[in-house]
C-alpha cells in the first residue's frame, strides 16, 4: 500500500472517518488519504491518462526558518506521469491557506524545482 492513511499530527482538522484508502487502478493497490478532498484528487489522478502512478505522504521536508524555527511540511501526493516526470500535489482548499502554509507551499515548490518535479 502507498502512503498511510490517517491523523498524523495533532492539530489535524479532519476526524479519522476521513481518512482511508483509495483502491487505484493505476496503481494496483491502495493510496491513503486524511480528507474527502484528498480522495477526490486521487480519484481524478486515477482518470488521468497521463499518470502512472501515485504515492500519499511521500517524503517530508525539514528546514530552519527565518526565526530559528524548525519549519516541516509533508506533502499530500507525489504523482509520476507516462513521460517520466514527477509532480508532487498539496491538497488544500485556497481558502483555507493561511500565510504559515503558504511558505511551507513556496519552499516545497523551491525545493521540487531543484529535482525537476512540478507542483
Amino acid at each position: 500500500m502507498s502512503g498511510r492513511p490517517g491523523p498524523s499530527y495533532p492539530e489535524k482538522r479532519e476526524t479519522p472517518r476521513n481518512c482511508g484508502w483509495y483502491w487505484s487502478a493505476t496503481c494496483g493497490d491502495h493510496v491513503g488519504y486524511e480528507s474527502w478532498l484528498e480522495r477526490d484528487r486521487l480519484v481524478l489522478l486515477d482518470f488521468d491518462p497521463l499518470v502512472t502512478g501515485m504515492a500519499s505522504q511521500p517524503f517530508r521536508l525539514s528546514w530552519t526558518g527565518s526565526a530559528g524555527r524548525r519549519i516541516r511540511h509533508t506533502p499530500d501526493f507525489f504523482v509520476r506521469r507516462a513521460d517520466g516526470t514527477g509532480v508532487v500535489v498539496d491538497v488544500r482548499p485556497d481558502d483555507r491557506i493561511e500565510p504559515r502554509d503558504a511558505v511551507k507551499f513556496d519552499a516545497t515548490a523551491a525545493a521540487c524545482s531543484l529535482v525537476g518535479w512540478d507542483v
